[in-house]
């Protein structure tokens, strides 16, 4: 026990004597204190006693795509632990190719009496899907939050990050490298990121290289699906028209497009630059470590989270869109362009 005491005293940074008042629920311990020991607990893998484990508010739906881009499992840790703070419990579905949909997975949470629901990345992004879907839930009384996308026809608030700025900044990037010929690798056309990261790129490869519209349209941008086959194939199509630069819509595609490189003799990042999107985990140590834009997951999960609950208590945010600015992350696979001795700005 004593071990034990000094283990949770020095991962929390109090003293053993606090650590003890607070697994006996005795009073004089600020909220705190109390919460940083509870949370080392958790970390070190010990039970909470009985007496500190919180009754649930309630059970909160999060719906999101395959857990296999690391992004999606660590956007669902942030709301996951956000919620639980609140004393929410957290209910993990997850859409599959062949498995549960959308809708039924709604259905499945409805029916067990969820406070609301957290969607992210799903059908309100697709706009060729039917947006109905949503104003029958809201019909039904059950809050709800969508993160990743946006539709003008779904009243709810919206929580994104900012994909325009993320093309501008990783552009501006490569343009200050000498790179001239810069491609875009991103999912399919119908999804309202992959539209806006569209227009960030047009826009700012127009005001710093001098491009036609059409031109970047028909030669700079190739949609792909959101693997690494995907990055690899949309890569390597864009690498055949002579792009020295690829910026990829997901970290997952940047490694698929590393590999199309390598496939070709060429070395990233001496040949060709390449730069991710979501700054996922474990992402920083691959070879190279990967430039990237960071999504800001962190303030989106809270954001996500602090908003539904207002919708819960009926004081509900303003039905719109609440848009995060990502930042970019410098690292090993951008270089100056080949040929070009340009020292990054």
């Amino acid at each position: 026990m004593t071990t034990r005491l000094a283990d949770i005293a020095a991962q929390a940074g109090v003293s053993e004597a606090t650590v003890s008042r607070v697994l006996n629920g005795k009073p004089g311990v600020a909220a705190t204190t109390r919460q940083s020991v509870l949370a080392a607990l958790d970390v070190l893998g010990y039970e909470r006693p009985v007496r500190l484990r919180q009754r649930s508010e309630g059970l909160v739906g999060l719906i999101t795509p395959e857990l296999e881009n690391p992004i999606f499992p660590a956007l669902a840790q942030v709301i996951g632990q956000a919620l639980t703070r609140q004393g929410y419990t957290p209910v993990l579905a997850t859409q599959t190719p062949g498995g549960s949909t959308e809708d039924e997975l709604t259905e499945m949470l409805v029916d067990r009496g969820v406070a609301g629901i957290i969607y992210v990345s799903g059908l309100h992004a697709d706009t060729t899907a039917d947006m109905q879907r949503y104003e029958r839930l809201r019909a039904q009384g059950v809050p709800f939050v969508l993160v990743d996308g946006f539709s003008p026809k779904v009243q709810a608030p919206f929580i994104s990050p900012d994909d325009r700025a993320a093309m501008s900044l990783a552009v501006t990037h490569l343009v200050s490298l000498g790179h001239t010929r810069i491609g875009l690798a991103l999912g399919p056309k119908r999804f309202v990121p992959v539209q806006r990261k569209i227009e960030g790129f047009v826009r700012t490869v127009q005001e710093q290289l001098g491009l036609a519209a059409e031109d970047i349209e028909s030669r700079l941008i190739q949609h792909s699906l959101y693997t690494l086959e995907g990055g690899q194939a949309a890569a390597s199509a864009l690498i055949d028209r002579d792009c020295t630069a690829v910026v990829c819509a997901s970290d997952m595609m940047a490694l698929g497009a590393i590999r199309a490189a390598r496939q070709r003799g060429l070395e990233v990042p001496r040949d060709v630059s390449v730069v991710g999107f979501d700054d996922s985990p474990l992402i920083a140590f691959t070879d190279p470590p990967l430039t990237t834009i960071r999504k800001p997951v962190p303030a989106m999960g809270q954001a996500a989270v602090r908003t539904l609950l207002e919708e819960i208590g009926g004081t509900p945010a303003p039905h719109s869109e609440f848009v995060f600015m990502p930042e970019l992350v410098v690292r090993g696979s951008t270089a100056s362009a080949p040929g070009n001795g340009v020292v990054p700005r």
